[in-house]
């Protein structure tokens, strides 16, 4: 997450105080709702992180302040955002969710 990012404007239009809402850093800081533990799996090569076009230390500096949540920020070397990453740790996704909500 990056806190505001600038490809949220083709999607969200121009109203940057919209984007909050659907900004995961922004949620994080302000949900109060039951616990929940959060896995992220981060590309260390993902371009998006090189070009500091995601933050994912912010989310965890958010979820840190925030006592409902927990996040498992888990950094992949040799990985970028494309098929081969997410189809490398997508099952373990699954068994994640369902794990939460069965």
């Amino acid at each position: 997450s990056s806190g505001i990012n600038a490809e949220y404007g083709g999607y969200l239009g121009e109203n940057k105080g919209a984007w909050k809402q659907c900004d995961a850093t922004y949620l994080a800081k302000d949900y109060d709702g039951p616990k929940l533990e959060i896995l992220l799996d981060q590309g260390e090569d993902d371009p998006y992180l090189n070009d500091k076009q995601l933050l994912p230390e912010n989310l965890q500096n958010s979820c840190a302040g925030n006592k409902l949540l927990s996040l498992n920020l888990r950094k992949q070397p040799g990985y970028d955002h494309g098929y081969y990453f997410i189809s490398s740790f997508i099952e373990e996704h699954f068994t994640f969710m369902a794990k939460h909500i069965c």
